[in-house]
């Protein structure tokens, strides 16, 4: 296989209809509409984002965090329609793996399809700590307590213990059976609900389809009610001063705000299960998305105005500003919400991790296994085991914050190459543009941004430079702290520039390069060992598919 072979892209037509040896598929239980889709999104994206990870972001940006979940929503909007416009052209499972072979190739498809197994595997390791937290809070109001050993993943412990801090994880560490010179640390709540989703998605879509669609129903009304009970606790005197730590200490909570969006994209990986994917997995997504963030505006308006944003940097706050209040009422109804929501995250993440594995099975790029449909389930049986693997075995002994920017961080780059998939992919004739339309599947209005987009980069310029003086040379001094992020910076006004340049010359769609941008702007605000260990799993990644998927790549054996 020659070097250049690697670039080599998958066409849209085998892609929907065959494998790559000309088998045909074996095809999956089509069930779902676009309610089920709808609240599959709404499932994904309203967990551990709005219940714990809310906490962080507002406590790094005070309420000024609104700005990011706009700024998040608007990147996320961008690219949800660039997600729509692949869904409606290759309606298969995938997600970004399959659209990134169609648009850039294989390698590019091989780096995508490694990267979201940190946004649906170890996004799910996350999703698991925050669950048992507040699983352990509601054992607790029922006077049952499970020992602290069972309650706090092993790094944890011994962090608190080296540290010298009084609490869970010292108490964890001084009281731990031993064997041998081992301590037996774990996070049962954890495992068991890894191995509850695990056997949930095993045994079927539609089963998984029932239990969501009532999670949903559940969180979406508890959630309205932390809303309008938390209103009349709210003094606006907190909203002063709207940006206590400035526009970077907004940006600094990028990783924790984002994380409350990723999972929208999941619906995609459903598509082999719709009943009319090319019409009903755009409209599942973008109303998901419409409907997450006026709750997330919302509810972080309410934190912020009920309680002071540093008293926000807790692991619950929902839980922590109904007792700092005094409402101990709440604190029961908010842990059932969190539990019933982030259960329904990692119902729909783990849904979507064994169909992205078995479309690369499918095209040589995994072992084949990786793609056998059970016989009577119809689901991608050991695929799924593999995952509730992945996602079972860090919970021994990795954290939560290591995991949060690790899952942000992939999952950005994925979006990055979607929307740069959508710029690049060959435009449809006239005839299937109107058999499209005909047939209500989804397309993204071309827009030329020939002229507007450079008009947004000048302007944008111009109003830094004027709202914040010093910004652009403070930006372009390397010396002084935060490095990382002013040369994410440079490199991203240098970036937007050549898009200017490119946009004007070739008169790209302007919904797409607005996602891409927006996705890139939102990397900015990623710290060095966030790009450290993304670089490092990517290097990982390349070695299995230079080792192995490269050799057995089905594009391989039919040239």
């Amino acid at each position: 296989m020659a070097l250049k072979d690697i670039f080599r892209r998958k066409p849209i037509a085998k892609t929907i209809q065959q494998g790559g040896d000309g088998e045909e598929f074996t095809v999956l239980h089509r069930v779902l509409t676009v309610r089920d889709l709808t609240f599959f999104g709404i499932a994904a994206i309203i967990g551990g984002g709005t219940f714990s990870a809310i906490g962080n972001a507002c406590f790094s940006g005070g309420p000024a965090v609104i700005l990011l979940y706009i700024i998040c929503a608007i990147a996320c909007g961008f690219t949800a329609m660039c997600y729509a416009e692949f869904a409606s052209r290759v309606p298969v499972s995938g997600s970004a793996y399959t659209y990134a072979y169609v648009s850039f190739g294989e390698l590019f498809a091989w780096i995508i399809g490694w990267a979201l197994i940190m946004e649906y595997s170890i996004g799910n390791i996350y999703i698991a700590f925050s669950w048992s937290g507040y699983f352990t809070n509601l054992l607790e109001s029922a006077h049952i307590h499970l020992p602290d050993w069972l309650t706090i993943n092993y790094r944890a412990a011994h962090q608190a213990f080296a540290e010298g801090k009084a609490g869970e994880g010292m108490l964890a560490w001084q009281n731990a059976p031993m064997i041998g010179s081992l301590r037996i640390i774990f996070d049962l709540p954890a495992v068991m609900i890894n191995l509850l989703i695990t056997y949930l998605v095993y045994r079927g879509t539609k089963e998984s389809k029932n239990f969501s669609n009532a999670m949903v129903v559940i969180k979406l009304l508890i959630i309205i009610l932390v809303i309008a009970v938390g209103f009349f606790y709210v003094d606006i005197e907190n909203w002063v001063p709207f940006m206590p730590k400035g526009f970077g200490g907004v940006m600094a909570g990028v990783s924790a705000v984002f994380f409350a969006y990723i999972g929208f994209d999941a619906v995609s990986t459903l598509a082999e299960e719709s009943k009319n994917p090319q019409r009903d997995l755009p409209k599942g997504m973008i109303y998901s998305l419409v409907i997450c963030t006026a709750l997330y505006i919302i509810l972080a308006l309410v934190l912020t105005g009920m309680v002071s944003y540093e008293l926000l940097g807790v692991s619950d706050p929902l839980a922590e500003i109904f007792a700092l209040k005094g409402v101990k009422w709440m604190l029961f109804i908010v842990s059932v919400a969190a539990v019933v929501a982030m259960t329904s995250v990692m119902l729909v993440f783990q849904l979507g991790q064994p169909r992205i594995w078995m479309t690369m099975s499918r095209d040589g790029l995994l072992p084949r296994r990786f793609s056998s449909i059970h016989p009577r389930f119809k689901t991608p049986g050991f695929a799924t085991i593999v995952t509730g693997v992945v996602v079972g075995l860090p919970i021994f002994f990795t954290d939560e914050n290591f995991v949060l920017d690790f899952t942000s961080i992939g999952t950005l780059f994925a979006f990055v190459l979607v929307c740069g998939g959508v710029l690049v992919l060959s435009p449809q004739s006239e005839e299937e543009l109107s058999e499209r339309q005909a047939r209500g599947k989804f397309r993204i209005p071309y827009i030329n941004s020939k002229y507007i987009f450079p008009g947004i980069v000048a302007i944008s310029a111009i109003a830094v430079y004027t709202l914040f003086p010093g910004y652009f040379s403070e930006t372009f001094t390397i010396s002084g702290g935060k490095v990382t992020n002013k040369v994410s910076m440079i490199i991203f006004f240098l970036f937007c520039i050549i898009m200017a340049i490119v946009a004007f010359r070739k008169n790209l769609s302007l919904i797409p390069l607005l996602g891409l941008v927006s996705c890139c702007y939102l990397l900015t605000g990623m710290a060095l060992s966030n790009w450290i260990w993304f670089g490092v799993w990517l290097l990982l990644g390349l070695v299995i598919y230079f080792g192995f998927s490269r050799r057995s790549s089905k594009l391989n054996t039919q040239a």
